[in-house]
């Protein structure tokens, strides 16, 4: 459904994302796990095409998001960290303008909005104006909105930011509820956002992919947090080893 190869991302000399590889297969819930500025935002927009990629390429239900980027946008549903709401709109009005920007049919706009209303809990709050909203139910559009075409691919970037603990609950259990025959992809630096949440998991350094594997397979003998910190210890020992090398100094550790 989604594979990415060798895809970069630079600004001038650095790096924000470089030569990452990846997999995401159907129904899958793949958690982009990194800490705050890894690359995972960077990476999330040239998937979904706000971000055009230095080099390297990755496709989406086939389609390459470099070369077929429409088609792309169709089959994907995107939640930014900040959902980009209009607060001086209702919920339903909203869902609505959202819908036919991306080619829901007239005559099946009222159907589409109901059933996203639905699925994410926003029917007894689909008249109100969006600045009235908790930030909880704010996300909850945000949801929704992503949804609203029936997209083939959800790819949620932090959808958990600033919740408190019971809308937390709530939007992960929406995030389940909504895998069916999607790929979802969540991007979040909240370790139990994902054991909680997801089937694979990616993880993602200072720009590098450090670890791709299931969920289950990965904390098969120690749980997420301790396998995470290990794994980020150990790519920075690489990288500083590597540094030194490059720079002619003996490896870390010689007499």
């Amino acid at each position: 459904m989604i594979e990415v190869s060798n895809l970069t991302k630079r600004y001038g000399e650095r790096a924000a994302v470089e030569a990452i590889s990846f997999k995401a297969e159907r129904g899958q819930i793949v958690g982009f796990l990194g800490p705050n500025g890894a690359g995972k935002t960077t990476t999330m927009r040239m998937l979904t095409g706000f971000l055009p990629p230095s080099s390297g390429s990755a496709t989406v239900a086939g389609f390459d998001i470099s070369t077929q980027a429409d088609e792309v946008r169709r089959r994907i549903g995107y939640l930014p960290e900040t959902p980009p709401l209009y607060p001086e709109m209702t919920v339903r009005s909203y869902l609505t303008f959202v819908a036919r920007l991306k080619g829901v049919a007239r005559g099946k706009l009222r159907e589409a909005c109901d059933r996203a209303i639905e699925r994410t809990g926003l029917t007894d709050v689909h008249g109100r104006l969006l600045r009235h909203l908790s930030k909880g139910y704010r996300q909850r559009v945000g949801l929704a909105q992503a949804i609203v075409h029936d997209p083939e691919v959800l790819i949620l970037d932090e959808p958990t930011v600033g919740l408190d603990p019971r809308q937390i609950i709530e939007i992960r259990s929406l995030v389940r509820e909504l895998r069916g025959d999607r790929t979802v992809i969540l991007s979040t630096h909240i370790l139990p956002e994902v054991a909680q949440t997801c089937d694979k998991v990616v993880i993602i350094n200072e720009g590098r992919i450090v670890c791709e594997d299931d969920l289950a397979h990965l904390t098969a003998e120690s749980p997420l947090e301790e396998v995470f910190m290990r794994l980020l210890a150990a790519d920075t020992r690489d990288r500083e080893s590597r540094l030194d090398h490059d720079a002619g100094a003996s490896p870390a550790g010689a007499v």
